[in-house]
């Protein structure tokens, strides 16, 4: 009996448990500021122990939510421009629906100024962040987050996909304020569907620490962060796209993304041969630790590139997961194969003192690669005081380089030499990383202890098999037969470095706006790398070390490390119109190691001491306006190439020799940001400035003179050549700057529809050189170049409808360089005009074209291009819910497109050009599907966004 009671008790607490649990028990709220205007767009998380639901609050500023299982729980609102706000509610006794009384957000007294319109604030100006609402841009169906970039004011997106902010490239991207695929900013931006999309902020991130801590040190850098609208966390998306076109051309593209409550997957893939990349390897994860350079990076030389001809195939993995409201992880893999095939020429001159030589150079260079990437990220909120993030990275590439240059020289207008290097080198660097942070709230008063630290090792191992056939002639006698060199080198480099660091900052607070910050940072780059090499002649047989200049055979090693420890203390002040930073910082740093040559030990040990001050400056003209200054100061230490006395070249008549006495430079670094807007009229001026300047800067001594290269084993019978030698020195008399400046102003009118944006800037930069023509000559004469480069923009962009947009532009470009030792001038200047539109002909038929012409003077011999780029495409969307989207596109009708640029190192100017994708045509079907469980954007089925649209 009892045994029978105590089982119908059980079942019974069963069952109540089981009806009120399955009960449909929700809640409802509005949000409101304190103007009592409803707040749309906000997000709302309610959170107990045993829910965790995220929405949004609507056009009406009403938020939901619909099977919540505990009694009592917790309503958490945030959003740009307010106060966080949190509150514990609770279901009133045998209620199974709640609705909470209006919430009341508090404006935050940091914005500067925001534009309201029908409930949403569309621009939020805040001291670091400029945010746009989506709502009010027009954008057509099919759009991705690339096409909304470029309808925000301040911003640019070139055709390669390359995006600026304000006159700075954003460095680095984020979903809900997380990395997504590392970082990578093309992969989210050109397929992320723009529809899904509620918010873009533009941040200038200081890094972990200062978003810990508020504390802002160092360099910012532009950061993009995609807000994706609560409403559509919880479904799934796919794109699907083929297309086939004239001269073999081939894309196949797709991407699923998943998301539901606390969980994000998203999957890439893509095979193609039109120069379309799917994710960028030399953006490397963010980690817990702003990268302090040095070892540890990854390896260099035969990864990336635009430039040619290149098929691609990738796929990726990017993945996040919410355990709960203290812990979350997230993280991506990407892997890539290419193949480059690249056709470029080269046009050099060597304005040396006493010595006018001009190189013209033709070159056919084939690389094979791949690349993979991984990175991790855990943050863990144990309490509410105490933050630990920690990051693991992992990276491996691969290349295979063969490339081919035929080249001839003249000296003073009378042929030297005809040569041809053949080049196959061969490489593999894997690397891998940790890092991690740890913040802990000593009281709420401001009092805080922050710690991180990194680890990074990388493993560089490349073969090179070069070989030089050179055909040197008698200027005295033109008609004696040409001599030849022949010279093929065997080379086996290993190249392992790691980088290691730790910071601690302490902060007391002092007063209500002040406060006492105290740092101390650690880090050491070390390296350890050895060199092995044979020469051969045209009989494979090993050529003798004849002469110093002209060594072959060589066994090098070489192992040093720079460490630096810098600790600083400074005061930092903040109120509602004024924050500053104002402190110093000592820096000692040592550099020390050993050069090894066939048992002969060169020591390196150097030490310095730097001193810089801690400078930070913000003040709030208005609510519209501010203006921040930033200094920062930071050493470099002498790469390998540069500290290394011997020399390390796989060519006798191409030498460079590194200098074991080198300092480290230090550089010092000036940035100022001012900006005025006034969104309400549709204003928007900003002004970026940056000054660079370094103490001890490691130049270039730059050697050309005939020498003898080679001896004959036989008759004796040496042979001279031209020969170029690079050493390396500290310019310790003189500092080279460089001056950048860039503004945007942009002014738009009925909502948008007319815009029109004026921009530019101008660059002053200072180098230095040295030059010499004796081969016993250390010293050279010294070089003083400068360039100046002026750049205007003026676009103008008509956009009434999403049916409709017309992009009239055109930019201009001069460049002026200047040689004290030469009185040398050369100028350059480029106008491009430029036409992008696109029109939908009927309903569901758009007709598009983007339309360039370059007009270039001052360029060298025979290089001089003015390509004139026509792309267009006719594109027709069907199948039910326009699901379908058929697509003719032509790129490059005049097949005009090449690459023209110039460098000036010194006395050595280079122009340029390589061969681009050239004119072909294409046939594309794309299919886009998605569904989300609050409902599809404007209804239906329908895929309003999708992948990256090819490029036009």
């Amino acid at each position: 009996m009892d045994v029978m009671r105590g089982y119908m008790l059980f079942l019974l607490s069963m069952l109540t448990g089981w009806t009120v649990y399955g009960q449909t028990r929700s809640v409802q709220g509005m949000l409101k500021d304190d103007k009592n205007r409803v707040i749309a767009g906000a997000t709302v998380k309610l959170t107990s122990k045993l829910d965790s639901m995220v929405a949004g609050s609507n056009m009406a500023g009403v938020f939901i939510f619909d099977k919540i299982k505990a009694d009592t729980f917790k309503i958490t609102v945030s959003n740009l421009g307010f106060e966080r706000f949190e509150k514990e509610f609770g279901f009133p006794k045998g209620e199974t629906k709640y609705i909470i009384p209006s919430l009341t957000l508090q404006q935050n007294s940091q914005m500067l100024e925001e534009v309201v319109v029908d409930g949403v604030p569309t621009v939020v100006v805040k001291s670091d962040t400029l945010e746009y609402t989506m709502k009010d841009l027009k954008l057509r169906e099919g759009s991705v987050a690339e096409d909304a970039l470029k309808k925000l004011q301040g911003v640019e997106v070139d055709k390669d996909g390359n995006v600026t902010a304000q006159g700075e490239s954003v460095k680095r991207v984020r979903i809900n304020g997380k990395d997504f695929f590392g970082g990578d900013v093309k992969t989210a931006t050109q397929n992320l569907p723009a529809n899904i999309i509620q918010k873009m902020q533009i941040i200038d991130d200081y890094g972990d620490m200062a978003n810990v801590t508020g504390n802002k040190n160092g360099d910012s850098e532009k950061v993009l962060n995609i807000q994706i609208d609560p409403k559509y966390n919880q479904g799934h998306m796919t794109t699907l796209r083929a297309g086939y076109g004239t001269e073999d051309r081939y894309q196949a593209t797709g991407m699923w993304m998943g998301m539901r409550e606390g969980e994000q997957i998203s999957v890439l893939g893509n095979l193609n041969n039109t120069n379309a990349p799917l994710f960028d390897f030399n953006t490397t994860g963010g980690g817990a630790r702003r990268g302090q350079g040095g070892g540890g990076r990854r390896g260099g030389g035969m990864f990336g590139g635009s430039d040619g001809l290149t098929k691609i195939g990738s796929i990726g993995l990017n993945f996040r997961k919410d355990f709960s409201d203290k812990l979350t992880a997230y993280g991506s893999y990407s892997y890539s194969h290419s193949n480059n095939t690249t056709l470029s020429q080269r046009y050099i001159v060597n304005a040396t003192p006493g010595r006018s030589q001009a190189d013209s150079a033709d070159a056919n260079s084939n690389t094979i690669g791949g690349n993979h990437r991984f990175e991790a990220n855990v943050e863990w909120k144990p309490t509410a005081k105490d933050y630990i993030k920690i990051v693991p990275q992992f990276g491996y590439d691969e290349g295979d380089n063969n490339a081919i240059t035929n080249s001839i020289t003249y000296l003073s207008n009378v042929l030297d030499n005809k040569q041809e290097l053949t080049t196959g080198t061969n490489s593999t660097a894997p690397r891998f990383g940790i890092s991690g942070l740890y913040n802990r709230k000593l009281n709420d008063n401001g009092r805080n202890l922050f710690f991180n630290f990194n680890y990074n090792n990388a493993k560089t191992d490349k073969d090179v098999n070069q070989i030089l056939d050179r055909y040197i002639s008698d200027p005295s006698n033109i008609n004696q037969p040409m001599s030849n060199i022949y010279q093929r080198t065997v080379q086996d480099a290993i190249n392992k470095s790691w980088n290691a660091g730790a910071s601690v900052n302490y902060t007391e607070p002092l007063s209500k706006n002040g406060k006492l910050e105290v740092t101390y940072d650690f880090n050491k780059n070390k390296y350890d790398n050895n060199i092995t090499q044979k020469g051969y002649d045209r009989d494979n047989n090993i050529i003798e070390n004849a002469f110093e200049n002209a060594k072959l055979n060589l066994d090098y090693s070489y192992d040093y490390a720079f460490v630096t420890h810098k600790i600083g203390a400074n005061y930092l002040f903040s109120n509602d119109k004024l924050t500053y930073s104002v402190g110093v910082a000592g820096q000692p740093s040592h550099l020390n190691g050993s050069a090894i040559n066939s048992g002969e030990i060169i020591p390196i040990s150097r030490n310095n001491m730097n001193w810089m001050p801690i400078a930070r400056f913000e003040y709030k003209f208005s609510r519209q306006s501010n203006l921040t200054v930033n200094y920062s100061g930071s050493p470099t230490e002498p790469s390998v190439s540069q500290i290394l006395p011997y020399n390390l070249s796989t060519s006798s008549t191409n030498i460079v020799y590194g200098n074991a006495n080198l300092n480290p430079e230090f550089n010092h670094q000036l940035n100022l940001r001012f900006r005025k807007n006034d969104f309400q009229k549709g204003n928007n001026f900003f002004v970026f400035l940056n000054g660079s300047m370094a103490d001890n800067k490691i130049v270039s001594l730059n050697k050309s003179y005939y020498g003898p290269i080679q001896k004959d084993p036989t008759t004796g019978k040496i042979d001279s050549a031209l020969i170029s030698e690079t050493r390396y020195l500290n310019e310790t008399e003189d500092r080279p700057y460089a001056i950048n400046s860039f503004y945007h102003y942009g002014k738009s009118w009925k909502e948008k529809t007319f815009n029109v944006m004026l921009m530019g800037g101008i660059s002053v930069n200072k180098t230095i050189g040295y030059s010499s023509i004796d081969e016993n000559d250390n010293i050279g004469q010294k070089n003083v170049a400068r360039n100046f480069v002026l750049t205007q923009g003026l676009m103008f962009r008509y956009n009434p409808s999403e049916n409709l947009e017309i992009n009239p532009g055109v930019r201009y470009q001069f460049t002026h360089t200047q040689n004290s030792l030469l009185q040398r001038n050369s100028d350059i200047q480029t106008w491009t005009p430029t036409l992008i539109g696109s029109y939908n002909i009927l309903k569901n038929t758009i007709f598009g074209a983007d339309l360039s012409k370059s007009f270039n003077q001052g360029y060298g011999q025979g290089l001089s291009s003015n390509p004139f780029i026509i792309n267009t495409y006719v594109e027709q969307r069907f199948l039910k819910d326009q699901r379908g989207t058929l697509r003719l596109q032509a790129f490059d009708l005049l097949n005009q497109q090449t690459n023209l640029s110039r460098t000036v190192d010194g006395f050595l100017t280079t122009d340029s050009r390589t061969n681009r994708l050239g004119r072909y045509f294409m046939v594309l079907f794309t299919y886009k599907f998605q569904k989300f469980a609050m409902g599809n954007p404007q209804g239906g089925d329908d895929f309003h966004g999708g992948m990256r649209r090819p490029r036009m």
